[in-house]
């Protein structure tokens, strides 16, 4: 058996559309560590979820892949996250 999976559906999500942006853009694993001045071990352990990713992180397999970084997004639609959370004065924490 493999590692329990320990993250959330958004960051599955996330992992998915990480993995699908490199194969869309037609790149190896080994041909974006290189762009990334990394180890391979480096980009398979981002894209199973193994090593977290900091959005400046993203920023960079996003230019290597060309794409935005809008296209990672995981966010639901206004509406839905309305739906789901009622977001009002007393709800606010305070700063």
């Amino acid at each position: 058996m493999g590692m329990p999976n320990v993250h959330t559906p958004r960051y599955q999500r996330f992992l998915q559309k990480l993995r699908e942006a490199r194969q869309q853009a037609g790149l190896t694993q080994v041909q974006v560590a290189k762009a990334l001045g990394k180890p391979q071990t480096f980009v398979s352990k981002c894209e199973l979820g193994e090593r977290r990713l900091d959005l400046v992180e993203v920023e960079d397999f996003a230019a290597v892949y060309g794409v935005t970084l809008a296209s990672f997004s995981t966010l639901e639609t206004r509406d839905a996250v309305k739906r789901r959370v009622r977001v009002g004065p007393a709800s606010r924490s305070q700063v």
